[in-house]
């Protein structure tokens, strides 16, 4: 399928699937909406709200974003991991690894801390499979496999669900993928998603998630935010 980078509404830029209409992220603001979704109202909520117990930056965190796509994400929870010096262990899941030539002609880097562009260019370059040292506080393990094939048990604390949206893959928002997230996800842990589609909801509601709206990023109303309550 045709690819190509496109600027979005806040000067970051994405990658463009031209046959599906469908970006890498929001048009209305790439890094916007990583920081909103995944870093707002995953990555701090659960640091400050859920387990305060990591204030004291012993407890490693566990997070697994499913979509790694581009490694924005990924590079702004390293950055996060900085400055609230907690250790952070990093799952990204891809099935279909950006290509390094696109990745070159993204302006994360320029747009967020030029002074750690060797930590993006190694998230890129470091090997597929295997836990790799990015900085002392984040470590970074890459997946190249579809999400069905997921078998972690209990294992993180924070899900990051960035797949693409259902209009085009609705196979991967259905209930048998989010059985595998939930039994990946450790009790209490939290579960993130740009999506907000009803179907979503009560696809994650099934099997066991306990599911809130919060307000969107710029562009879009509304987002989700799940629970696996302790049982």
């Amino acid at each position: 399928m045709k690819r190509k980078i496109i600027t979005t509404s806040d000067g970051s830029k994405t990658i463009q699937i031209e046959d599906w209409n469908e970006q890498y992220h929001s048009i209305h603001g790439a890094i916007q909406e990583a920081n909103h979704v995944f870093i707002k109202h995953g990555l701090l909520f659960y640091f400050q709200s859920c387990h305060p117990e990591l204030d004291s930056g012993s407890h490693p965190m566990n997070i697994l974003e499913i979509g790694f796509g581009t490694g924005l994400n990924a590079f702004l929870t390293f950055l996060k991991a900085e400055e609230l010096q907690q250790s952070i262990n990093y799952v990204g899941v891809e099935a279909y690894p950006v290509k390094t030539e696109e990745i070159q002609q993204l302006n994360y880097v320029e747009l967020i801390s030029e002074q750690h562009k060797a930590e993006f260019e190694k998230m890129h370059t470091v090997p597929w499979e295997g836990l790799h040292d990015i900085s002392p506080t984040f470590k970074l393990e890459k997946q190249e496999k579809f999400f069905k094939y997921i078998t972690d048990k209990n294992r993180f604390d924070i899900i990051y669900f960035d797949a693409f949206g259902a209009r085009v893959q609705p196979e991967l928002w259905t209930e048998d993928i989010f059985k595998i997230i939930y039994k990946a996800l450790k009790d209490n842990g939290v579960l993130v998603t740009y999506s907000a589609k009803g179907s979503v909801r009560r696809a994650m509601q099934a099997v066991g998630f306990t599911v809130e709206r919060l307000p969107g990023p710029p562009g879009k109303r509304e987002m989700l935010r799940a629970y696996k309550k302790s049982s």
